[in-house]
């Protein structure tokens, strides 16, 4: 098997989807690894590395993409990619086709093996090559919201832990799943005054018990989310449907009684987003205002980290990359039903039924 390995080109992307340790390891079961020059040098591992670990260095991005079986990727192709993708290959990447039913049209007509990190499932039912992405928009989102609430990014001057004698900023999250929980967790760490809304009961009630009453728990209805919303200093949106669009719960009216200078994160941009305002932005120009509040909404957040980024993600992708290694993609497929349920495109069809109705193609 030859596996391809193109250097990132979304803006601002420095991740690299796969080390040169991860490398070693393939070689060293018989796979062939092509990686691009350069691929992973923005996060800290170099050419050398790789041609140590058993790769074959090429030049450009045509080459790797025309002879490898298997492309590996961190973010989905791009337009400019559309064309170097080979027919019957396979892709091994975040797709997010929910909000891409241009690439979704496109992997079709290449019958591209489409296979997506954020739909492959572990043995209980999780999102494993999700949730360390997850977990660093999660604290990123935080990080990223008090940067640009201090006065001279554009934000209301607010300090998120405040000082003794003033109220620390108030951080609403919408959503307790892995990156809502992890926003949370950086809030509360930061001293910061923390809301968080959730539809199930059970995530809000593991939060209150790790939290001991340190942070506010509400559920997720409409009225509840209008009052908080319109007191937040920072709006972390953190609402995943697994490979559906990201409904709206965050509604323009909403937006519009918040404070001036205040901030939206919205993580689910990746899947369309959960804020009626939310347009996604990039890592040059990642903000915009609308009715005076600051709006966040880079889809390849991770990225700001992208050496933390690339070890976590690569090591989740390594057990199902030694399988497809060892065992050929279809074998791996035919044997793992988690690594399956993470196939979306296959000979020209949309086989994931929540993306399928999410984009509008027949499964």
């Amino acid at each position: 098997m030859m596996i391809g390995v193109p250097r990132e080109i979304k803006d601002g992307e420095m991740r690299v989807s796969l080390t040169p340790a991860l490398c070693r390891r393939l070689t060293g079961l018989g796979a062939k690894v092509l990686v691009e020059k350069a691929a992973g040098a923005n996060a800290g591992f170099t050419d050398a590395e790789y041609a140590a670990a058993g790769a074959v260095l090429v030049k450009s991005a045509r080459a790797v993409w025309r002879q490898a079986d298997l492309i590996l990727k961190v973010k989905e192709p791009l337009a400019s990619e559309y064309g170097l993708m080979k027919t019957g290959q396979g892709l091994f990447t975040y797709l997010h086709l929910a909000a891409g039913p241009e690439l979704t049209r496109r992997l079709l007509q290449r019958r591209i093996l489409g296979i997506a990190y954020e739909t492959v499932e572990g043995a209980d039912g999780a999102l494993p090559l999700l949730k360390p992405m997850s977990h660093i928009a999660g604290r990123l989102s935080v990080q990223v919201g008090a940067f640009f609430l201090q006065s001279q990014n554009g934000g209301s001057g607010v300090l998120l832990g405040g000082i003794p004698g003033t109220l620390p900023g108030h951080v609403v999250v919408i959503g307790a799943g892995n990156s809502g929980a992890h926003a949370v967790q950086m809030a509360a760490g930061m001293g910061a005054r923390v809301t968080v809304l959730d539809l199930d009961v059970r995530k809000l009630e593991a939060l209150d018990t790790e939290y001991r009453g340190r942070v506010v728990t509400l559920y997720a209805n409409p009225g509840n989310i209008e009052d908080v919303v319109a007191r937040a200093d920072l709006l972390v949106g953190a609402v995943l449907v697994p490979a559906a669009r990201a409904p709206t719960v965050v509604t323009r009216k909403m937006v519009n009684t918040m404070r001036p200078g205040s901030v939206i994160v919205d993580i689910a941009i990746d899947q369309g987003g959960c804020i009626e305002t939310i347009r996604p932005t990039s890592h040059h120009d990642p903000v915009y205002k609308e009715h005076g509040v600051v709006h966040y909404a880079v889809p390849n957040m991770p990225a700001l980290v992208a050496r933390t980024s690339t070890l976590g993600l690569t090591q989740a992708t390594e057990p199902y990359l030694v399988m497809i290694a060892s065992k050929g993609i279809e074998a791996a497929l035919a044997t793992h039903s988690g690594l399956a349920k993470g196939v979306n495109t296959r000979d020209g069809r949309v086989v994931n039924e929540a993306v399928s109705r999410a984009v509008g193609f027949e499964s």
